[in-house]
């Protein structure tokens, strides 16, 4: 422009702006600083004299003339005193005292009652009464091994004909079964022909060796009958007839149902084979499984009751036969074996059944609840009420668990005594507490045999 004056430029402008408000960023920084490190000092200070050891706070009046026992700090109880101050908070030690009246066993403590009802104590009282026990199982009906038959041949020989087509078919003892052709039926049936009329001829002979012999003869081509399955009614058609027979059949022994065929008509079987099997339903065994701990209510002879879902509302009585002597390796569990009368074959072999086995009375025994038991896995104990707010861990040693939640106590309480049955949780771990405090305190005393030495632990407020 003419005149050759200048013009500033933007970014001088700014920069001149920074320089002129530099100083005073820097003082502001300066006095927050200095403000900032005024405020953390004074806290600091603060802090450290509540802290300080004060003097410490005037002991309280003990309460109806009650003693103090020790001082605990009310923000954590584990910090325990012999003489009043203050925590390492800065709260001042609260006094606990003893207990009026005779002294407790160690772990007794007392709890007021407001507290008692906040946390929900109740008591039951121990009790002398009889035990009982119903054990619960599930079941399955099996053939009674007993009434088990099979149906097999003394000879060789050919089927002829077999009167049961079917298996599962009802037989009844005597019932026809099956015909057997053999080539050594017919000379034995002739031999003791021959015997019979030997014995006829000889046996009026003046000479007593020769009847002897006759009548040996006749008796063992009897018995060598009798060995081929030959029945007392067939030998006596035999010596009535005199006809010889070349089929021998065979007959049921047992009255019952087919369980197994396996032959067909005109198949050869062999001396020994298999051919039939009988089982006599009119008894049935049902098996169940129990846990060992309750082998103590179950006795051999005891009676038990039987109910299947697919006869709903009758129950069915029967009776502990044989209890296995022992377990199953799997389950842990031992098997019982009951006995069921079965007239009307309602019970098949393979069903499933619920079965309860009424244990006997044990006799009068001290019981309390089994809720009232601490199991600590080593021993078990409860808790007392002596009265007054006061309960008293004791141990105990048990018996058996019967019905009704119920515990026989073999040692340790008495009929009449109360014992803690809810919220013994807590009770267990303030006793605990207590207890090892005492113990603490009294290995502090000076002059104890066994005491530790003067310094005391780092937890103890002097």
């Amino acid at each position: 422009m003419a005149g050759g004056g200048r013009v500033a430029s933007p970014a001088g402008g700014k920069e001149m702006n920074v320089r002129r408000f530099l100083p005073g960023l820097v003082l502001g920084l300066i006095i927050l600083l200095i403000a900032g490190g005024l405020v953390y000092w004074r806290g600091y200070r603060l802090m450290q004299h509540a802290a300080a050891p004060g003097p410490p706070a005037p002991a309280p009046e003990a309460k109806e003339g009650r003693k103090i026992k020790y001082w605990v700090s009310p923000m954590d109880p584990k910090i325990i005193s012999d003489k009043p101050g203050k925590d390492p908070m800065g709260m001042d030690f609260k006094p606990v005292y003893e207990e009026v009246g005779p002294a407790m066993a160690p772990g007794t403590i007392a709890v007021d009652p407001n507290t008692l009802q906040s946390i929900g104590v109740r008591t039951a009282k121990v009790e002398v009464r009889p035990l009982s026990r119903v054990i619960r199982a599930v079941g399955k009906v099996v053939y009674d091994e007993r009434q088990l038959s099979v149906v097999n041949t003394k000879v060789d020989g050919w089927v002829t004909r077999l009167f049961i087509k079917i298996t599962g078919e009802p037989v009844r003892k005597g019932q026809k079964l099956v015909s057997i052709y053999s080539r050594e039926l017919v000379p034995a049936q002739r031999e003791y022909l021959l015997a019979l009329r030997n014995l006829k001829t000889v046996g009026k002979s003046s000479f007593p060796e020769m009847a002897e012999g006759a009548r040996r003869l006749a008796e063992a081509s009897r018995v060598r009958l009798e060995y081929f399955d030959i029945t007392p009614s067939q030998i006596a058609e035999l010596e009535k007839t005199g006809q010889v027979k070349k089929e021998l059949t065979l007959t049921s022994p047992v009255h019952g149902i087919v369980t197994e065929r396996m032959v067909t008509e005109g198949q050869f079987v062999m001396a020994g084979m298999t051919l039939l099997k009988v089982a006599d339903l009119s008894t049935v065994w049902v098996e169940a499984d129990i846990y060992q701990y309750e082998l103590p209510w179950v006795e051999v002879g005891q009676r038990a009751e039987m109910t299947l879902n697919y006869i709903p509302g009758e129950t069915f009585h029967g009776t502990i036969e044989y209890l296995y002597p022992y377990l199953k390796g799997m389950t842990r569990t031992a098997k019982v074996r009951l006995k069921f009368p079965n007239p009307r074959i309602k019970f098949k072999p393979e069903m499933f059944a619920q079965v309860e086995i009424k244990s006997p009375l044990k006799p009068m025994v001290v019981a309390v609840p089994t809720e009232a038991v601490l199991d600590t896995g080593e021993k078990q104990h409860v808790f007392v009420a002596l009265g007054q707010g006061r309960f008293q861990p004791r141990e105990v040693k048990l018996g058996v668990q019967g019905t009704d939640r119920l515990v026989q106590v073999l040692s340790g309480l008495k009929e009449g005594e109360e014992v803690v049955t809810s919220a013994h949780f807590l009770l267990d771990s303030e006793s605990r507490f207590r207890e090892a405090a005492a113990k603490f305190l009294g290995a502090q005393e000076p002059g104890k045999e066994g005491a530790p030495p003067a310094a005391p632990p780092a937890h103890l407020k002097h």
